[in-house]
């Protein structure tokens, strides 16, 4: 009873800095801005030399057995949401100790401090939506109903983000081989999420077995629901996605247990 009167207060805390949360977030995203010529065009070039390079192998180097065409808006599908899955996971790491003064100096919940990096990231990945239209629009590729599906995906990821920063925030203060493991972990995640591939590949080639195990990465079933805007034979079920919800629940729970337990641990070592 005492846990769950904590966990209330302190998501009504939360709830009541909810306007700092806002000013921090868009202040990041104006500070990063703020000398750069192409602004927030930065955000988008990164996955659109990605997918350009990719697209180059794949349908002009290679004969492409993977994905669907356009493949350039195939790609664009998984690489947009995975920039903001990679950028807030290593943002996440130095979430307390780069403003480690205020951290410690401020009456502010500390979560705060990985809300922002999640939710600028998050920012950023909703301005580079217009690419993935642009890109929809060259190539003739038709939206599908399932296009409403964009808005769950983009809130079971949103949920699963906070959950992995607030894992990751603490543990990487208290344990410097955490950035070295995950840095390697993300570039395996990389090609063991369907990002340059589909879930449907998998399915087809390694049988049904190998895709409920598949499923397992939580970011299967999300980036599935965001590419079945344009593709839905990509959405194979619903036991990816529902996995994906499950497992990103769990995490957000895991991961504000772990921050809670490790806060004062933290706030000493910063």
């Amino acid at each position: 009873m005492a846990g769950q009167v904590v966990a209330a207060t302190r998501l009504g805390t939360l709830w009541d800095s909810r306007g700092i949360l806002s000013l921090l977030v868009f202040r990041d995203l104006k500070v990063k801005y703020s000398d750069s010529v192409l602004g927030y065009l930065w955000s988008i070039l990164d996955p659109l030399a990605l997918a350009g390079v990719y697209w180059f192998v794949f349908t002009q180097l290679m004969h492409r057995q993977v994905g669907e065409a356009p493949y350039i808006v195939f790609l664009l599908c998984g690489m947009l949401p995975w920039q903001w899955t990679n950028h807030v996971l290593r943002s996440s790491m130095k979430a307390l100790s780069k403003d480690s003064k205020l951290v410690r100096s401020t009456n502010l919940p500390r979560e705060i401090w990985v809300l922002r990096t999640v939710g600028a990231k998050g920012v950023e990945f909703l301005l580079s939506i217009p690419v993935l239209v642009f890109f929809a629009i060259t190539t003739h590729a038709q939206p599908t109903m399932h296009v409403l599906y964009f808005p769950v995906a983009l809130a079971i990821q949103l949920v699963l983000l906070t959950g992995l920063g607030m894992l990751l925030a603490p543990m990487s203060v208290l344990y410097g081989d955490v950035e070295r493991v995950v840095t390697v972990l993300m570039r395996l995640l990389f090609y063991l999420s369907p990002i340059i591939y589909g879930s449907q590949d998998i399915e087809s080639r390694y049988g049904g077995t190998v895709a409920r195990i598949y499923d397992l990465n939580p970011l299967a079933g999300i980036f599935d629901l965001y590419r079945s805007s344009f593709f839905p034979d990509q959405l194979v079920g619903w036991h990816a996605a529902a996995s994906a919800a499950a497992i990103s629940v769990l995490v957000f729970l895991l991961g504000a247990l772990t921050f809670r337990r490790l806060e004062g641990a933290v706030l000493k070592e910063i």
